[in-house]
C-alpha cells in the first residue's frame, strides 16, 4: 500500500534532486535507486525522501497517487545503484508505483562538507574571478570527466561557456559566503 500523500508545505525550500527510483527490488517493498552523484551520502544523510513524478509521466493507476514523502527505513549501496525500503511501502506493486520518480533530499540535511570540497550545488550561481580581477561569468553547472570536476562559466548568454578544470592549480579560492571562486585563468584561454 502506498504511503498517504504529504502536503506540498512539507516539501522543503531547499530540496535538492539527488536521484531517480528506477524499479522494484524483490518482493518485500525495497526499491532500486540511481543516485545522481558517485558517493550517495546525500540519500543516507537523510530518512526523509521528497518524490516528484517523473517529467516523462510515469505512467500511475488513480488508486494508486505517487506520495510526495519517503519516511527510509534502510538505504544501502548495492553496486551502482541503491537499494531502500520505507515505511507504508510493504509489497512489489507499491515499490514499482514509485518507478520514475525523482528523489529530493533537504540541502539542510546534506552531510557536512570536510576542508576543501565543495557541493556541486553550492558552486552553482558563483561568480567566478580570475587572478587580474576580471569577472570570467559565473558558474552554470559542473562536469565529471572521471578524472576531475569542471566549471562551466557564462558571463551571460550571448557568451561562449568556459570551462575551468575545479583542480588544486586552477583554483585558488572558493568562498560559498561571498559567493565568489578566484581562479588562475586568463581571459583568452
Amino acid at each position: 500500500m502506498a504511503a498517504a500523500p504529504a502536503s506540498d508545505a512539507e516539501f522543503p525550500a531547499d530540496a535538492i534532486e539527488v536521484a531517480r527510483i528506477v524499479d522494484a527490488w524483490g518482493i518485500k517493498g525495497w526499491f532500486r535507486v540511481q543516485p545522481h552523484a558517485k558517493d550517495p551520502q546525500a540519500l543516507f544523510s537523510s530518512k526523509r525522501w521528497f518524490l516528484r513524478p517523473s517529467e516523462s509521466g510515469a505512467r500511475r493507476e488513480p488508486a494508486a497517487p505517487l506520495p510526495t514523502l519517503l519516511r527510509i527505513i534502510q538505504a544501502r549501496e548495492h553496486g551502482d545503484h541503491v537499494v531502500a525500503s520505507a515505511h507504508d511501502i510493504d509489497d512489489r506493486s507499491a515499490a514499482e508505483a514509485l518507478r520514475g520518480a525523482s528523489v529530493f533530499v533537504a540541502r539542510s540535511s546534506f552531510p557536512t562538507a570536510g576542508d576543501d570540497e565543495f557541493y556541486w550545488v553550492d558552486l552553482i550561481g558563483l561568480q567566478v574571478v580570475n587572478r587580474d580581477g576580471i569577472c570570467l561569468g559565473q558558474v552554470e553547472g559542473l562536469l565529471d570527466n572521471g578524472a576531475q570536476s569542471v566549471l562551466r562559466v557564462r558571463a551571460d548568454a550571448q557568451s561562449p561557456e568556459r570551462l575551468i578544470p575545479f583542480v588544486a592549480a586552477h583554483i585558488d579560492h572558493v568562498d560559498l559566503a561571498a559567493r565568489r571562486i578566484d581562479v588562475d585563468w586568463g581571459v583568452d584561454y
